[in-house]
């Protein structure tokens, strides 16, 4: 072989090795890019993911708020009915004070009436018919009388005046009711006033 086909085989063998070279470094670039943007992918992925996350606890937060806003308004709403109950159930409590004392008197004029007595027995009767009719009609309106004779004394409803010993009753029985109590829709309007009895001093127990 002669040295100008020598020259001529080694310039075509750098000139392929220089193609192979510059092919492998376009491919490396190559994969570089195609990298870089499957990061920038990850990336947006990742960006969406957060603000996907955010615009769900933003939608959690005005969820609680709604509930939150409901249950106050339904607790308003339930006390705002109590309120009105209540003021619907006692606003008759003045008039209720002011009616006891003509409910006492006509009891006592029955009471005191002679019944044997034929020219009052028309009169009676009038006086315990219009009782009646009153009772029953304040008794629509929640207003109950507190007779407690013979039961046990209870000073949320009753007012001990004198207290008695008695071998006839059970300690802290209401032996008498000198005046009847009157509660209205549950609340006392005026206690009962009574004698309260207590064990007679022969028949106290001494035994712990």
């Amino acid at each position: 072989m002669s040295n100008e086909e020598k020259k001529v085989q080694d310039e075509e063998l750098k000139q392929a090795q220089a193609t192979a070279e510059a092919a492998a470094t376009e491919s490396a670039e190559q994969d570089v890019v195609e990298m870089t943007e499957e990061e920038r992918q990850a990336a947006r992925i990742a960006e969406l993911e957060a603000a996907l996350l955010t615009s769900e606890a933003k939608v959690q937060e005005q969820q609680d708020s709604v509930l939150r806003a409901r249950a106050d308004v339904e607790n308003m709403r339930r006390r705002t009915e109590q309120e009105i109950d209540k003021a619907r159930k006692f606003a008759l409590t003045k008039f209720a004070e002011e009616l006891l004392p003509v409910i006492d008197n006509m009891e006592r004029a029955i009471e005191m009436a002679d019944k044997n007595e034929a020219a009052v027995q028309s009169m009676i009767e009038g006086v315990e018919l219009t009782l009646k009719t009153m009772m029953d009609t304040v008794e629509k309106f929640g207003l109950k009388q507190i007779n407690p004779e013979g039961e046990a004394f209870n000073p949320e409803l009753h007012q001990a005046m004198s207290i008695q010993e008695s071998a006839e009753h059970e300690p802290n029985t209401v032996m008498l009711v000198m005046q009847k109590g009157y509660e209205l829709n549950g609340r006392v309007v005026r206690p009962a006033m009574v004698m309260v009895s207590k064990a007679a001093a022969g028949n106290v127990d001494t035994q712990a």
